[in-house]
């Protein structure tokens, strides 16, 4: 459970003037002939895989965040400068810790956007919460994370409500009966796999078979032909782009013919460039569309190509309004981390390119979610 909020007042920023000539020539700038109070750097910690196999995630979120502290420094409507101190964890758990840690004493970060996956957030996590250091994942969506504790939030939608209503969706609306379930033996595959086969029965559909692989896996024909046996109508894969790649292109060699459904680990053009054909018409959840009409989230969506040459992805769009919350966090009660906490506890209504956003008590985001289709090599909105 989250701890109990505190109240907070104006923090302010801190200008320490000496006795010399030095200290006080050291707190002003000199610009145009006019004197301007200098701005106090702030650091705002990233941790994320930007090396290895969930790279993308990693990057996307890194360029989100580092895109939000740009523009806050370029628009001269702050009363600090930020720095943006990205750390690598290479999706390894150990180097989740070692990167945290980092962050935390030596680079002496006041918030941190991350970590990226679940696992990596459930090891480190527990290390911001410990040192009072408040942070937002983009994109741990495993229920755990909200257990954390009260210095963690989670600008994302869970894994139990993406695999529930994906289940509600394809029995309801696809009409579909019949499901098999293949997920990624982690964190965020479990919670996936329980909510979809809850959801299904919930809807009147029935689960006729689950299997199950592990991270890094590219051979996936065994589980294939124990799923083909049932005949399923969908294939719910509970894990990353680059295993659900590999699933759709084998499921296609076997003739198996199912609707490919995921969740949000779907959303990377990794899934189309290494997917190919078997995974035109594959539906998951998403919170967020970079074709949407949206006026704040369509210009978003131009600064981020024009920036980095590509269209956002949700981890990208998550990461940026998550760095947009804290920054606005520290322009409201200054670099101290408890204050900021408390700020980013108490947010209401915040407009985000991911649509409005409020921070419920156990520090989950309540906001919107896409289902998401592959159409013609591009994503397209299912609803």
């Amino acid at each position: 459970m989250k701890g109990l909020r505190s109240s907070r007042a104006p923090f302010g920023s801190r200008l320490v003037f000496g006795v010399g000539l030095v200290a006080a020539l050291a707190a002003l700038l000199i610009m145009g002939g006019g004197l301007a109070l200098a701005q106090q750097t702030v650091v705002i910690g990233m941790l994320g895989p930007l090396s290895g196999d969930y790279a993308t995630y990693g990057v996307s979120v890194a360029n989100g965040v580092e895109l939000a502290i740009n523009e806050a420094n370029a628009s001269g409507n702050y009363s600090y400068r930020f720095v943006l101190q990205k750390e690598d964890t290479r999706g390894d758990q150990v180097q989740a810790l070692n990167a945290m840690n980092k962050l935390i004493e030596l680079d002496r970060v006041t918030a941190i956007v991350g970590a990226v996956l679940s696992g990596e957030t459930l090891t480190a996590g527990p290390i911001a919460q410990d040192e009072g250091v408040p942070f937002i994942t983009p994109s741990a969506t495993a229920p755990a994370v909200s257990e954390i504790g009260d210095y963690e939030f989670r600008n994302v939608i869970t894994d139990d409500m993406q695999a529930a209503q994906m289940a509600e969706y394809a029995v309801n609306s696809l009409g579909l009966r019949r499901f098999a379930i293949l997920y990624a033996n982690n964190d965020y595959g479990l919670a996936l796999r329980r909510a979809f086969e809850a959801g299904v029965r919930a809807n009147g559909g029935e689960v006729v078979a689950i299997e199950s692989y592990l991270d890094g896996d590219s051979n996936f024909s065994a589980q294939l032909t124990n799923i083909a046996a049932q005949n399923p109508e969908g294939l719910y894969i509970g894990g990353y782009y680059t295993e659900a790649a590999k699933i759709a292109q084998q499921a296609a060699l076997q003739g198996l013919k199912v609707r490919l459904m995921g969740a949000d680990g779907f959303d990377s053009p990794e899934l189309i460039n290494l997917g190919g054909a078997a995974v035109e018409g594959a539906l998951f959840t998403s919170g967020f569309y970079n074709g949407t009409q949206d006026p704040l989230a369509a210009e978003f969506v131009r600064k981020y190509e024009a920036a980095y040459g590509s269209k956002p992805d949700m981890f990208a769009a998550n990461a940026y309004d998550s760095a947009r919350i804290i920054i606005e966090a520290i322009q409201a009660v200054g670099p101290n981390r408890a204050a900021v906490r408390d700020w980013i506890a108490n947010v209401k209504d915040f407009p985000g390119v991911t649509g409005v956003t409020t921070f419920a008590e156990n520090g989950d985001a309540v906001k919107p979610l896409y289902i998401l289709r592959v159409e013609n090599g591009q994503f397209v909105q299912e609803r």
